[in-house]
């Protein structure tokens, strides 16, 4: 009994930590100390550690390969013509122009996962809403938040998570998942857009851009990351529509992509890596080990047999319940711990699909609540305040109500009926 009250107390510690960052430490030192104190007090052999941590490694190769992507991309300036393009196109309408940043940030997205729109498209959204000559930028901004986590189920390779829940090698091919998740996710993206354009309509009535807003050609290396993204993304595509894991060929793609811009371009590669956000490899791995300690102690066989327990008398109800379950617990303790305890209990359950994929739309979507329900939302606080822009944990709480919950409604009632 008292080991599983410490582990349990050292986990939850080491979320919080990762969470409200104390001391302004990084996550990824909240997460290694919990995992480290965990080993250290005898409460998980090094060997079981060891293997919490190589459970993650088809996640490690998918995240630098995506990084490696975004990273050529804004160094190159993609993402910042795409920005600037938003804005030459909207004619001086705030309106149009939002669309068009929704439309620009769902591709973002879906291509390159929801953390590439947080860490790269802010800041270039931000530059081009003041070349605008725009007064208030934040509900352009907002848009990088929203559609980061609403986009982010489209496809398997547009949020890590994905591979979280579903344990890297158990993702279901792209021809069953497009079958389960597109249309909650097209519903998940509609209802984000309307929602959180109606939130801000009396913002973007009053206000006013500049028609002839400066536009940066795209250089050749922009021209090459682009190339090399639409390529990537269609290896990536087929090696899921084969069923093969997605982190090697994430990885690969990104240095092959990597590679041909820095050598087109003469730049030198340690600026590329230099921008690479490392410290997100050992806060994922740091959260696969506490994971493995709660497994360790029975929290995961626990929630295995309450879903089974369910599952067997009331299905849909269990699957869209735990759904929602899923999408307010990820706001407590992040998603990605979240993600990981819940694909875990799944696994061992042996939950049938809709059950799954219920809890995928909640680990995805539901951190639209808060600013601290995913690491994509997190790193987007983090690239406001560089540039200047706050908003409280009250006001996008106030603002995730009104955006996150029709969305998550409407997202697992469409998922329902497609299971029926």
């Amino acid at each position: 009994m008292a080991t599983v009250v410490l582990t349990s107390a050292i986990v939850i510690a080491a979320i919080c930590g990762v969470i409200a960052r104390p001391f302004r430490w990084p996550e990824a030192v909240w997460a290694v100390l919990g995992a480290a104190a965990l080993v250290l007090l005898g409460l998980l052999p090094l060997a079981d550690a060891w293997r919490g941590v190589a459970k993650g490694f088809d996640v490690y190769l998918f995240l630098i390969g995506m990084m490696l992507l975004a990273e050529i991309a804004r160094i190159e300036g993609l993402f910042d013509w795409l920005a600037s393009f938003a804005t030459v196109h909207a004619d001086g309408s705030a309106t149009r122009l939002f669309l068009l940043v929704y439309a620009v940030g769902t591709v973002v997205t879906v291509l390159l996962s929801n953390d590439a729109t947080a860490i790269v498209l802010t800041p270039a959204v931000y530059a081009a809403a003041r070349a605008a000559k725009v007064s208030n930028p934040l509900p352009y901004l907002l848009i990088c938040a929203f559609i980061a986590n609403a986009a982010s189920f489209v496809l398997p390779i547009s949020n890590p998570a994905n591979l979280v829940v579903y344990g890297g090698g158990h993702l279901p091919p792209l021809a069953n998942w497009l079958r389960i998740f597109l249309l909650p996710s097209v519903g998940a993206v509609l209802v984000t857009y309307f929602m959180l354009r109606f939130s801000q309509a009396f913002v973007l009535r009053s206000e006013r851009l500049a028609t002839h807003a400066p536009r940066p050609e795209l250089s050749t290396g922009g021209v090459m990351a682009g190339v090399g993204i639409a390529v990537a993304a269609i290896v990536l595509v087929s090696a899921s529509a084969l069923g093969f894991d997605l982190g090697l060929p994430t990885f690969v793609s990104g240095l092959i992509c990597a590679f041909a811009v820095l050598a087109a371009t003469r730049r030198n590669p340690l600026d590329a890596l230099r921008g690479l956000s490392w410290s997100i490899i050992p806060l994922v791995a740091g959260l696969f080990v506490q994971v493995e300690a709660l497994q360790k102690i029975g929290t995961v066989r626990w929630l295995a047999g309450t879903l089974e327990h369910y599952m067997a008398s009331l299905p849909e109800t269990t699957s869209a319940l735990s759904g929602f379950l899923v999408a307010l617990a990820s706001n407590l303790a992040n998603n990605l711990p979240v993600g990981l305890l819940a694909g875990g209990a799944l696994q061992q359950a042996h939950a049938p699909g809709v059950a799954g994929a219920a809890v995928l739309i909640g680990v995805d979507l539901g951190p639209n609540l808060s600013v601290t329900g995913s690491l994509a939302t997190i790193l987007w606080l983090t690239a406001l305040r560089r540039e200047g822009v706050t908003i409280t944990s009250w006001q996008f709480l106030k603002l995730g109500v009104v955006v996150m919950l029709p969305a998550l409604i409407v997202a697992l009632g469409l998922l329902t009926l497609e299971s029926r």
